[in-house]
This record gives structure tokens, sequence and C-alpha cells, in this order.
């Protein structure tokens, strides 16, 4: 049976509950994977949730930072929920559906201002984070598997509004970038939304600091949809949905979806 996810970093899942609705009402996803959530699992709003048929939910949550949900109407269980790095944040969960498929949600540290990790923890824990994901996979290789999640990288040239200016800038570095690829190469991961639109430029957030952010367009591509091999095929009908970056009072990540007929 197909099934459609979307993954977005939600920027507080208590402030901006009413928008996690209103997508819910108007696209349907069977699957929502959010990031940044900013809460306890314990006071993550449920009610509204369950009134629109998602009674399903698996998380890792901490007061005012990070934490990670998986909200389904599909049943599930949770499958891991790894500290990666150490660093005792909530920022990994899996989820396994009735078809066998784990779904991996994840919020990979931001990395700070500078991209040195001798001059910057912050830096330093992103490429450690990463470090321990690739060798993770190395020691156990994924199959059936989707990850999705605000990885904090643009990895193309065109994922970003401008790859010169952006060459030092955290997020499109080139050692990120490397880091990037050595992960999605030790799971097998393809790149679901890519292999979709796989050309032109094509952005999933917008800084906060833009006046005007939709004229400006000064986008990065952070949030990302990947599939093992064996089930990447499967996938399809990726899209960002740009326009909800533009709702009263929004996160600034636009939510992306794809379907997997599986």
């Amino acid at each position: 049976m197909p099934f459609t996810l979307a993954t977005w970093n939600i920027n507080s899942v208590r402030l901006r509950e009413e928008l996690v609705l209103r997508l819910l009402r108007e696209e349907a996803p069977d699957v929502l994977c959010l990031q940044e959530c900013k809460s306890p699992v314990d006071k993550i709003p449920l009610e509204g949730l369950h009134a629109l048929g998602y009674t399903h939910m698996v998380a890792r949550g901490q007061k005012g930072y990070n934490g990670v949900a998986i909200i389904s109407r599909l049943p599930l269980v949770e499958a891991a929920a790894e500290d990666y790095a150490t660093l005792g944040h909530a920022r990994h969960v899996a989820a396994r559906l009735e078809n066998g498929v784990v779904i991996h949600n994840h919020y990979v540290p931001a990395g700070g201002d500078v991209p040195d990790r001798e001059v910057n923890d912050k830096f330093g824990q992103k490429l450690d984070y990463l470090t321990e994901l690739r060798d993770a996979f190395h020691g156990d290789k994924p199959s059936k598997s989707i990850l999705v999640g605000d990885l904090n990288i643009a990895p193309r040239e065109d994922d970003v509004w401008s790859h010169k200016q952006l060459l030092k800038v955290v997020s499109h570095t080139p050692i990120e970038v490397e880091h990037f690829n050595e992960v999605m190469d030790a799971g097998g991961w393809a790149d679901v939304t890519r292999n979709d639109i796989p050309e032109g430029q094509l952005y999933s957030w917008w800084s906060y600091r833009a006046k005007d952010w939709d004229a400006a367009d000064k986008g990065r591509r952070l949030d990302h949809v990947w599939a093992t091999a064996d089930i990447a095929a499967a996938g399809h009908s990726s899209r960002v949905l740009r326009d909800v970056r533009g709702w009263e009072k929004p996160s600034d990540h636009a939510p992306v979806f794809a379907t997997f007929d599986l």
C-alpha cells in the first residue's frame, strides 16, 4: 500500500501546533517526521493530532531544545533512538511500520557559525555526529529503510542560492559535504528528492533574517529524504511545500514530501 511521508523542522511543536494541524488537514501525509520540537515528549500536544487520525507517535524530546517525533496514522513501533556523538541531545528516533519499513528521523547539529572545530565546539559536534552515523552504517548496513530529517547540510551546488558565496559558510563547506556523502555511501542511501527532481535550484530553508525571504530567495536544501537501495525505486512524487514558509509565524523550514509504493 502506498504511503506518503513528510519531514519538517517545525521550530517548536507547541508554538506552531496550529501549523502542524493545518499541514495535516491540507496535505494529509500518512507519516510526519518533525525536528526541533523543543518539547519534552509528554508536553507534545496530542489532542488535535488524534482528532485528525494521527494516533501513533514515537518521539525523543527535551525542554526547549532539539527533539524529534514521528507522527503517524499508520501503526508503528519504536525501532531505535541513538545518541550519536554522545551529546545527550534528542536528535534521533526510528520507527518500524507494519510493512517492515524502518523510518529514521534525524536532526543533525547545525554546527554554529564558524566552520572550524578548533575554535567552534558546535562544528566539531556536527562532524562527530556524522562520523558516528557513517560508522554505524558501515557496521550494520541498513535495508528497507528511509532516513529523513533536517540534516543541516546542503550538499549540491544547486542546493544553495550561491555555491561560490557559501563555500565557507556552515552547511555548505567542503568538509561537511564530504561527511554527508560518506554517510550516504556507508548506508547505501539514495537521495529520493533529487532522484525525482534532478535538476535546478531546490531549497527547503530560508533565513528569518531576510526581510522578504521569498523575493530574496537565498535558500538552502537542508531537509532530506533518503531510502536504501532496495526500496529507493519505490519513492516518487517528491516536492517541497515552499508556500508553507509563508504561513503566519512560520518555521524557517518548509516541509519535504515523498510517496513510497511499498
